[in-house]
C-alpha cells in the first residue's frame, strides 16, 4: 500500500549524532591514535565530543558490532587487539569475498572496472613516490573497496567494508612490512591488469596471492626481534 498522507518523518539534513562519533572513533582507531588494548572512558570521551552519554554509548555499539571495540562484561569497552588467528581469519574472509566480486567483475564489464581502479594505483604510485606509507595504504584500502563495489552487491560490500576497517587496524603493521613501497604499488597494478584483461585465472590467483602474502608478512613480521641500533632485541634505536 502507497503511503499517502504525512506520516511525521523530519527531513534528514545530516548525519546523527551517534553516526558523527563512531565516524571519529572509527578513524582514530584505524589511525592508531587509539591502540590496539586501550579502555574507552565514557566520562572522557563524553566530555571532548561534548555530548551526553547515550548517543556516545550507541556509537560505541556500533563499533563494537563491527569489531572495532570489544565490550567486556564489568569491565568495559575496549579497542580489540587482533590475534595471529584474526589475522588469518580476516584476510581469508577477504579472500572469499574478493575472489566473488572478480567473478562478477569479469561476468559483466571488466574494462569499465579496471577504469575505476586506476584511480586508486594511480594515487598508490604517487604516494609511494613520494614515500607516503599512510597514503600508500589509504590508496590500497580504496582500490580494494572499489574493486569489490564493482562486483554491484550491496551485500558484498557491507561485509568488505566490515573487513576493511579491521584492516586498517593491521596496515599500521603491514606498512613496516613492505621495506619497498613499489612492492605495494607492483601488486595492485599487476591485478588491475588481469582484471581489464578479462583473465579470472590470472585475477583469482593474484588475489589469493595478495591475500596470502599480506598473512605472512604480518606474521612474520609478529615473530621478528625488534631490532636496535646496538643490534639487541627488545629495545629500541633511534
Amino acid at each position: 500500500m502507497t503511503l499517502s498522507r504525512d506520516a511525521g518523518f523530519e527531513p534528514l539534513s545530516r548525519p546523527s549524532t551517534p553516526e558523527l562519533i563512531a565516524e571519529r572513533l572509527r578513524e582514530a582507531i584505524t589511525r592508531g591514535r587509539l591502540a590496539p588494548g586501550q579502555q574507552l572512558g565514557e566520562a572522557s570521551l563524553a566530555a571532548q565530543f561534548e555530548v551526553s552519554r547515550g548517543p556516545l554509548r550507541e556509537a560505541m555499539q556500533r563499533l563494537v558490532a563491527e569489531g572495532l571495540l570489544r565490550s567486556a562484561r564489568n569491565r568495559g569497552i575496549f579497542v580489540v587487539e587482533l590475534t595471529d588467528d584474526d589475522v588469518r581469519d580476516i584476510y581469508q574472509a577477504r579472500k572469499t569475498i574478493e575472489r566473488a566480486a572478480v567473478t562478477e567483475i569479469l561476468r559483466d564489464d571488466p574494462r569499465q572496472a579496471a577504469a575505476l581502479l586506476r584511480a586508486p594505483v594511480e594515487a598508490m604510485r604517487a604516494a609511494a613516490a613520494r614515500h607516503d606509507s599512510t597514503a600508500v595504504a589509504d590508496a590500497d584500502q580504496e582500490f580494494h573497496e572499489v574493486l569489490v563495489d564493482c562486483a554491484g552487491s550491496p551485500r558484498l560490500h557491507r561485509a568488505m567494508r566490515t573487513l576493511l576497517s579491521e584492516t586498517r587496524i593491521l596496515l599500521g603493521e603491514l606498512e613496516e612490512a613492505y621495506p619497498d613501497l613499489r612492492e605495494q604499488v607492483t601488486e595492485h597494478v599487476v591485478l588491475r591488469k588481469a582484471i581489464g584483461a578479462g583473465d579470472e585465472t590470472v585475477a583469482v590467483r593474484l588475489i589469493e596471492e595478495h591475500m596470502d602474502d599480506a598473512v605472512h608478512r604480518l606474521l612474520a613480521r609478529r615473530t621478528r626481534p625488534a631490532s636496535t641500533g646496538d643490534g639487541l632485541p627488545g629495545s629500541t634505536g633511534r
